[in-house]
C-alpha cells in the first residue's frame, strides 16, 4: 500500500515517521498557501524540501529522516504531488514510504486535528 488516509494518519501520530516535503516557510506556517484555513505542519513531522531531498545521497537521506531504509514513513506536501515524488524515490531506496494524498490542503481544514507552527514556539 503506497497511500494513507487522513483517519489512519491521525490515529498514528507519534507512531509513524512523518516527512513534510514543502518549503520551510510552508512548514513553519509563515508563508503557507492562502487557500488553507490553518498554517503550519502535522505534529512530529520532519521537514526536508522535495528539491533538497532529490539532491541528497542515501546516507544523507537516512540522516535527514532519522530512520533507516526499511522503516515506515508517511510523506505529505500541500496537495500530494511533491510527496508522491518523494514517496516513489524513498520506496526505491528501500523505505516503506506512503503518500498522504490529501496532504496539508486536507489536514488544515479539520479543526479537530492538531497543528504545529512557528508561532507555537515563539
Amino acid at each position: 500500500m503506497t497511500e494513507i488516509a487522513i483517519d489512519e494518519l491521525a490515529g498514528r501520530l507519534g507512531d509513524v515517521a512523518i516527512l513534510d516535503v514543502r518549503t520551510v516557510d510552508e512548514y513553519d506556517g509563515t508563508l503557507g498557501q492562502p487557500c488553507d484555513p490553518r498554517q503550519g505542519h502535522i505534529p512530529g513531522a520532519r521537514n526536508v524540501d522535495i528539491y533538497q531531498l532529490l539532491q541528497l545521497d542515501p546516507g544523507q537521506i537516512e540522516a535527514a529522516l532519522g530512520i533507516e531504509p526499511g522503516g515506515e514513513l508517511v510523506a505529505y506536501c500541500h496537495s500530494g504531488s511533491r510527496s508522491a515524488i518523494a514517496t516513489q524515490m524513498l520506496r526505491a531506496l528501500g523505505y516503506d514510504a506512503r503518500n498522504y494524498v490529501g496532504s496539508w490542503h486536507e489536514w488544515s481544514r479539520h479543526q479537530d486535528l492538531p497543528v504545529e507552527s512557528e508561532s507555537d514556539s515563539a
